[in-house]
């Protein structure tokens, strides 16, 4: 995995990176828009450029603005934070964090989820991959 999502995003860049990938790809201003509590357009814009040098964002202009596009998938992504929230809450155990998300309230695991889980246990038991 790359340096870039290893090292980890501030809050307002993960905002930002979640208000892009829910869309394929964004302008400024539509980033504006999709986060809560948005800080000033030139904020926002300072903190495009920084993903932009972290290698997380390209861009390309469409006539008078700028459209950031990712380039990371969100799986990928994803996987990385997943790595991140491991190692810096649960000391890289997977059944603590496991634990943790199911304890949480407002968690409630269906039927199809548990199965899920039993098969991709079953098959890590087995030395597969999922």
């Amino acid at each position: 995995m790359s340096e870039r999502l290893r090292s980890g995003l501030s809050k307002r860049e993960r905002q930002i990176m979640e208000a892009i990938f829910s869309r394929k790809k964004a302008t400024a201003a539509e980033v504006l828009g999709a986060i809560p509590e948005p800080p000033s357009n030139s904020a926002v814009r300072a903190t495009l450029q920084v993903l932009v040098g972290k290698g997380l964002l390209t861009y390309r202009r469409e006539r008078r603005r700028y459209l950031y596009i990712p380039t990371v998938s969100r799986r990928r992504a994803g996987l990385s934070a997943a790595r991140h929230l491991l190692s810096t809450y649960f000391e890289g155990s997977v059944a603590a964090a496991l634990t943790a998300m199911l304890q949480v309230d407002r968690m409630k695991l269906a039927d199809s989820d548990y199965r899920k889980l039993v098969e991709l246990i079953r098959e890590a038991e087995r030395g597969g991959r999922p």
